[in-house]
């Protein structure tokens, strides 16, 4: 008999794991997939260029419902897993449907947060997590005129950028000084906010959002200096929670996520978990690399290998908003015993600083142009010794 293998969360880190998984150990299991939303496995990442127009949700599937029933996986789609039952090892969805399991891997991923300002259950005040927010927002483009996004991070300014696109009038409200001040230093973050702007984005920095203004509708945003600013759609894309309610209601040790070791095992033996919702050395991971590095040590105990750890992750980030070139990682920010080494073109729009500690590279942030990302990521891993260079 094969053991059954159970995953919950039909989202990028589960299904990696599960890919890994049929790569190594392609007959192990039995393997039963729930998924919440009502589609296969597609890619997150993505969903800004659908929302831009770039692409459709065709486009950015990665495991279509053809390729679960060709490699004989059960896939039970829009459905959600209310209880999970350690002692006789079932999950149960809310609609009833049971399914037992020999191991169970939980990829539950994070939600939006919203911030808890009056106004939030307004109609018009969304998210951007899923297909189903994007959609909203599309359709929102169509008839109405002014947006406004709250958070100015990564996902803000795509959700920003895509609506700008569609033909509305957006600002985007940021609480910190800096745009993407996890990614940015001072400067680079002046910068991205200077072509922004000149491409017709609003800002509003430094602000708080003190009420969401409308009776059943938004109308508006009004700030904690009183200020108010018509809105007829309001984007929430403040950051993420790791999605943990389902791991502690099953008595799984969480904290900030679920708490996991190097082999991504809970404390429950036959429970494992990747992605967004889990706590790694007190660690939690939104970026996709990883999740696919954790999806490929957690494929490799499940095929019963156990050979690989993971160890934790050193993030970079690259990105293209609004074509323009990002790219950061590491710390970037320095301290007392650091110096920093920057160069600055201001007529090509190309700033680069390299934050140095004993001749090792600890972080970067490069604005303009960023050829030279991967190979500072590198050095800054391999903590390589640059007096020579």
């Amino acid at each position: 008999m094969k053991q059954k293998l159970v995953l919950i969360g039909n989202g990028m880190a589960g299904m990696r794991t599960i890919e890994e998984l049929l790569k190594v150990a392609p007959d192990a299991y039995d393997i039963t997939v729930f998924g919440s939303e009502p589609y296969g496995n597609y890619n997150r990442i993505l969903l800004s260029p659908v929302l831009a127009g770039e692409k459709t949700v065709d486009d950015i599937m990665l495991n279509t419902e053809q390729w679960y029933a060709d490699n004989g996986i059960t896939l039970h789609k829009g459905k959600v897993i209310e209880n999970i039952d350690r002692v006789n090892k079932e999950v149960v969805a809310a609609d009833g449907t049971v399914a037992a399991y020999d191991r169970l891997l939980l990829a539950t991923g994070s939600s939006p947060f919203i911030i808890p300002v009056p106004g939030v259950d307004l109609e018009g005040v969304v998210t951007f997590r899923d297909i189903y927010d994007v959609n909203t927002m599309l359709s929102a483009s169509q008839s109405k005129r002014r947006a406004v996004v709250i958070g100015g991070g990564l996902l803000g300014l795509e959700a920003a950028n895509g609506l700008m696109l569609r033909g509305m009038d957006v600002t985007v409200v940021h609480l910190n000084d800096t745009l993407m001040e996890r990614q940015l230093d001072e400067e680079a973050g002046a910068m991205l906010k200077a072509s922004l702007v000149e491409r017709g984005l609003k800002f509003r920095m430094g602000t708080q959002t003190e009420t969401i203004v409308g009776e059943q509708a938004v109308k508006g945003v009004r700030f904690k200096d009183g200020e108010e600013i018509p809105a007829d759609l309001v984007v929430m894309a403040v950051g993420i929670r790791p999605n943990v309610s389902l791991a502690e209601a099953a008595g799984l040790h969480c904290e900030r996520g679920l708490v996991v070791n190097d082999t991504l095992q809970t404390f429950d033996p036959s429970i494992y978990a990747v992605g967004e919702c889990v706590q790694h050395r007190g660690q939690t991971y939104g970026l996709v690399a990883p999740l696919f590095e954790q999806a490929k040590v957690c494929a490799n105990h499940l095929a019963a290998f156990g050979i690989a750890r993971y160890e934790g992750s050193v993030t970079s980030t690259r990105l293209k908003v609004t074509g323009i070139d990002l790219f950061s990682a590491g710390d970037f920010i320095g301290d007392d015993t650091t110096e920093d080494i920057i160069l600055r073109d201001a007529s090509r729009g190309v700033y680069k600083k390299l934050v140095v500690r004993d001749n090792r590279i600890q972080g970067a942030v490069l604005y303009g142009d960023t050829v030279d990302g991967a190979w500072y990521f590198q050095l800054l891993r391999d903590e390589t010794d640059i007096g020579d260079i």
